[in-house]
């Protein structure tokens, strides 16, 4: 009997004290990185005074290049029956990354709908369940720096998949897929109240956690965290967005 099991399957109790081969980073695949900021130090501190350490820190901010063929388990196969059931795949799909044991589609967003029609309804697909939708800010990413996330689950096939698609900060626009998963009604109105993605065809797009009125998308990289200063055993706390500012 082979060892090797799909991405995506379950563990056995034979599994039990096996260790796994781990996976290659892209980098060591020969997958290029696409590198958009360089991060120095942490919580935005600049000049002298920080004793902690972290204003040394350098950190490249970078997001996994596009993936090889042959992807690996069953990722081929879903590729492939994707290509084949979408005529539009090598226009729709910027392209395809397989990361930390994930297989990702990069989808243009005027084509989000038929490819995740597609992805539910081809009986070789049947990626029935969708798990929500998250929103990402990547403030440095020109040109597309909000990104949406929808992880899918195939329960007739037993695998995974995650579609994401990108908008640039002055067109914050993204087709809703309500129509096709209504189960991502709420988390579209919360992708839209913390981020400002805006989901044509939702239903009722409204904020979810945050007051109606409320200003800005509060998990934005560029929102002020804000706070009041306040005074603790005689000394002067400033407020978050200022405390690390050693000026």
């Amino acid at each position: 009997m082979s060892d090797v099991r799909e991405p995506g399957a379950a563990l056995t109790a034979n599994d039990a004290g096996q260790q796994l081969e781990a996976q290659p980073s892209p980098e060591a695949s020969g997958v290029p990185n696409e590198v958009f900021q360089v991060r120095r130090g942490m919580f935005g501190g600049r000049g002298g005074g920080d004793t902690t350490g972290y204003g040394g820190l350098v950190r490249r901010v970078q997001l996994p290049g596009a993936a090889q063929r042959p992807y690996g388990g069953y990722f081929d196969d879903v590729a492939d029956e994707l290509e084949r059931a979408y005529p539009q795949f090598a226009e729709a799909i910027e392209r395809v990354v397989v990361d930390r044991g994930e297989l990702t589609f990069v989808v243009k967003r005027t084509h989000l709908r038929e490819v995740m029609q597609t992805l539910r309804d081809d009986p070789a697909l049947r990626f029935e369940f969708s798990a929500g939708v998250a929103g990402v800010h990547y403030p440095d990413d020109a040109g597309r720096e909000l990104h949406a996330v929808w992880p899918l689950l195939s329960i007739t096939h037993n695998r995974r998949v995650r579609v994401e698609t990108t908008a640039p900060d002055a067109d914050p626009h993204v087709p809703s897929v309500v129509g096709i998963y209504p189960g991502d009604d709420w988390p579209e109105r919360e992708a839209w109240d913390m981020f400002g993605l805006v989901f044509d065809g939702h239903p009722a797009l409204t904020r979810i956690l945050m007051p109606d009125d409320w200003p800005g998308h509060p998990q934005r990289k560029d929102y002020p965290l804000g706070g009041i200063p306040v005074e603790y055993h005689g000394a002067q706390i400033p407020p978050p967005d200022e405390r690390r500012s050693y000026t």
